[in-house]
Protein backbone atom coordinates (compact mmCIF):
# COMPACT_ATOMS: atom_id res chain seq x y z
CA UNK A 1 0.00 0.00 0.00
CA UNK A 2 1.08 3.50 -1.22
CA UNK A 3 1.09 6.14 1.31
CA UNK A 4 1.03 9.80 -0.65
CA UNK A 5 1.92 12.80 2.10
CA UNK A 6 0.72 16.62 1.16
CA UNK A 7 2.91 18.84 1.59
CA UNK A 8 2.21 21.10 3.91
CA UNK A 9 2.62 25.08 3.76
CA UNK A 10 2.78 27.58 6.59
CA UNK A 11 1.58 30.07 4.38
CA UNK A 12 -2.32 28.54 3.69
CA UNK A 13 -2.78 28.73 7.82
CA UNK A 14 -1.73 32.30 8.00
CA UNK A 15 -4.92 34.11 7.07
CA UNK A 16 -5.10 37.30 9.39
CA UNK A 17 -2.80 40.17 9.98
CA UNK A 18 -2.59 38.62 13.89
CA UNK A 19 -1.68 35.10 12.29
CA UNK A 20 0.99 36.59 10.43
CA UNK A 21 2.77 38.66 13.35
CA UNK A 22 2.03 35.89 15.92
CA UNK A 23 4.04 33.59 14.02
CA UNK A 24 7.11 36.17 13.22
CA UNK A 25 6.97 37.18 16.67
CA UNK A 26 7.37 33.34 17.63
CA UNK A 27 9.86 32.51 14.93
CA UNK A 28 11.54 35.96 16.11
CA UNK A 29 11.78 34.67 19.61
CA UNK A 30 12.28 30.73 19.70
CA UNK A 31 14.13 30.47 16.18
CA UNK A 32 17.98 31.39 14.72
CA UNK A 33 18.34 34.43 12.21
CA UNK A 34 17.70 32.24 9.15
CA UNK A 35 14.88 30.82 10.54
CA UNK A 36 13.45 34.15 10.65
CA UNK A 37 14.50 34.79 7.07
CA UNK A 38 12.63 31.62 6.16
CA UNK A 39 9.52 32.93 8.07
CA UNK A 40 9.44 36.47 6.12
CA UNK A 41 9.15 34.35 3.58
CA UNK A 42 6.43 32.45 4.46
CA UNK A 43 4.55 35.63 6.18
CA UNK A 44 5.04 37.48 2.61
CA UNK A 45 3.49 34.77 0.59
CA UNK A 46 0.54 34.46 3.17
CA UNK A 47 0.20 38.20 2.25
CA UNK A 48 0.80 38.17 -0.91
CA UNK A 49 4.30 38.62 -2.24
CA UNK A 50 2.87 41.47 -4.61
CA UNK A 51 1.93 43.65 -2.06
CA UNK A 52 4.21 43.32 0.43
CA UNK A 53 7.10 44.33 -1.99
CA UNK A 54 4.86 47.12 -3.28
CA UNK A 55 4.71 48.09 0.64
CA UNK A 56 8.25 47.21 1.16
CA UNK A 57 9.18 49.38 -1.34
CA UNK A 58 10.99 47.25 -3.47
CA UNK A 59 10.48 44.63 -6.30
CA UNK A 60 8.72 41.41 -6.39
CA UNK A 61 11.62 39.93 -7.96
CA UNK A 62 13.96 41.48 -5.37
CA UNK A 63 11.85 40.39 -2.56
CA UNK A 64 12.36 36.91 -3.82
CA UNK A 65 15.65 36.88 -3.94
CA UNK A 66 16.44 38.33 -0.83
CA UNK A 67 13.85 35.87 0.76
CA UNK A 68 15.12 32.70 -1.25
CA UNK A 69 17.10 30.48 0.98
CA UNK A 70 20.59 31.30 -0.58
CA UNK A 71 19.00 35.34 -0.31
CA UNK A 72 20.96 37.32 1.74
CA UNK A 73 18.80 40.11 2.38
CA UNK A 74 20.37 43.63 3.84
CA UNK A 75 19.26 44.44 7.29
CA UNK A 76 17.68 47.60 5.59
CA UNK A 77 15.66 44.91 3.81
CA UNK A 78 14.71 43.24 6.25
CA UNK A 79 13.30 46.43 7.71
CA UNK A 80 11.03 47.71 4.96
CA UNK A 81 9.62 43.96 4.63
CA UNK A 82 8.81 43.68 8.84
CA UNK A 83 7.16 47.21 8.34
CA UNK A 84 5.26 46.07 5.28
CA UNK A 85 4.05 42.62 7.63
CA UNK A 86 2.59 45.03 10.20
CA UNK A 87 5.96 44.45 12.79
CA UNK A 88 8.84 46.07 13.98
CA UNK A 89 12.14 45.04 15.18
CA UNK A 90 13.06 46.67 18.93
CA UNK A 91 16.29 46.24 20.82
CA UNK A 92 15.97 45.07 24.19
CA UNK A 93 19.01 44.58 26.79
CA UNK A 94 19.59 40.75 28.14
CA UNK A 95 20.45 40.29 31.79
CA UNK A 96 23.67 37.90 32.08
CA UNK A 97 23.44 35.94 35.31
CA UNK A 98 27.22 34.63 36.10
Amino acid sequence: MNETIASFDIAEHLETEADIQAFLLETANTGEPSDFIHALNIASRAKGMTEVAKLAGVTRSSLYKSLSDDGNPKFETILKICTALGVKLHVERLTYEG
